[in-house]
């Protein structure tokens, strides 16, 4: 097959003929990608000719019943949109040894017996991946492993097999022969990832791609990569704790707000039904520098624990420092609890953290964390039965939040009696039977009661 290869800077776009370590038009450093144009008749389905497709009245689609499936695991079925999608391309992503590989093979067990599966392994051999399996209790007597890296020999292998469901683990370990980049380069990730993009389109099969992240926590790779498949999955946990956190940053069939919570065990992956419980395992007792608030992640409710610790500052500079809330958004409720309340917290080391690895972006947390840190730098605790709920504006006051009745029952089936929620301008419709709910329009007005 006769080619042409041509290199592009992805700053500029401008094209050369051979490779340069800079970029002769915008004059960035190492921008230039190699790129394969083909040039003969001859391609690699047999010349033979593309079918082409006319267009066709949107209300003349027909719909396919079966076009979505359930994985087997309800939360990932959660933050899916509410299963998978036929013929979807779906990018998995996360740090080494997260749990990516167990998670599709969780998944691969469940789909084993009506549906056919070509697992393609890059990283282990066959007997590897055997041995993994047989560790984790999962059947896949019925599964086709390939132990390849090479793109043509994979879709020879799809084309003869015509799968259900592909699994590739992982992007950067193919190749195709046409390009003379080494694998996991942006030229080659980004062209198997567009192969395997219309042979999705093409034969309806459902594809995971496992993707590798960069030191910053992002897919390695180009940006373009994200753009092309259909749903972004990212796997999220630390070392040190055994829950596993799975959200979309991307589904073009589903919500991105979705969150499913996972535990690790020996033998694989747990799904954690009810995350509230967990995240509020081992909470002390009467100890200051601790709330609990209610966050909405899609259509979940979720009960976190922030804590805060203030401690007089050693430097001309206090440290700011905070796990779980956005940092900037940190530093303007001090300040603001600073200025409305009188609280000398200018001079202090400050550090919040949010139990469980939660990342808590919804403004609703913003009365828990106040509360918090008012409670350390008093040095009295607040009620364990206690939570609090609300946006801080710059002013001090306290705003209504979203969804209000739904994070009542929630704290309330956990064991919760007491609330602090914004002042409403009417009644609550539905609260919940034997929880005293405490209305403040300010957070001088929510730490009187807390702190009288």
């Amino acid at each position: 097959m006769k080619t042409k290869t041509t290199f592009y800077c992805t700053q500029c776009g401008n094209e050369y003929p051979r490779w340069m370590g800079k970029c002769p038009a915008c004059g960035a450093w190492d921008t230039l990608v190699e790129q394969v144009e083909k040039t003969s008749a001859v391609r690699k389905d047999g010349g033979k000719q593309p079918v082409r497709k006319s267009a066709v009245l949107f209300g003349e689609v027909r719909e396919d019943s079966e076009i979505r499936f359930f994985t087997g695991l309800r939360e990932l079925d959660r933050v899916l949109g509410g299963g998978a999608v036929k013929g979807s391309l779906v990018l998995v992503g996360g740090a080494p040894g997260i749990g990516k590989s167990t998670l599709l093979m969780q998944v691969c067990g469940h789909f084993i017996e009506d549906k056919s599966i070509l697992y393609v392994t890059g990283e282990e051999s066959e007997r590897q991946l055997k041995l993994r399996a047989e560790r984790l209790g999962v059947d896949l007597n019925g599964m086709y492993l390939l132990a390849e890296t090479n793109m043509d020999a994979i879709l020879s292998d799809c084309e003869r097999l015509e799968p259900d469901i592909l699994v590739i683990d992982s992007i950067q370990t193919l190749y195709d022969d046409d390009m003379t980049s080494a694998p996991g380069s942006i030229g080659q990730v980004k062209e198997c990832t567009m192969q395997l993009m219309r042979f999705a389109k093409s034969s309806g099969t459902t594809v995971f791609i496992i993707g590798h992240v960069n030191k910053e926590g992002a897919i390695a790779g180009p940006r373009v990569l994200e753009h092309m498949v259909d749903c972004v999955l990212y796997f999220e946990g630390s070392n040190s704790s055994s829950h596993r956190i799975i959200r979309a940053s991307k589904n073009r069939f589903g919500s991105t707000n979705e969150l499913g919570v996972f535990e690790m065990h020996e033998n694989g992956l747990s799904e954690v039904l009810n995350p509230s419980e967990i995240m509020l395992t081992g909470r002390p007792e009467n100890v200051p520098g601790t709330c609990v608030t209610c966050v909405i992640e899609g259509t979940r409710p979720i009960l976190a624990e922030i804590q805060a610790l203030l401690s007089t500052s050693g430097y001309s500079v206090p440290r700011r420092n905070s796990n779980g809330i956005d940092v900037n958004r940190t530093m303007m409720l001090l300040a603001v609890l600073e200025k409305r309340c009188g609280l000398k917290i200018s001079g202090c080391d400050s550090y919040i953290n949010v139990i469980g690895g939660l990342y808590l972006d919804e403004p609703a947390s913003d009365l828990a964390a106040v509360l918090a840190v008012a409670s350390s730098y008093r040095d009295k605790p607040i009620e364990n039965t206690l939570a609090a709920v609300g946006e801080v504006g710059l002013t001090g006051e306290i705003r209504m939040v979203r969804n209000l009745e739904q994070r009542l029952a929630e704290i309330s089936r956990l064991g919760f009696t007491k609330c602090i929620v914004p002042r409403q301008r009417g009644k609550i419709k539905l609260p919940p039977e034997g929880m005293e709910i405490i209305e403040a329009g300010s957070i001088r007005e929510a730490m009187q009661y807390l702190f009288r």
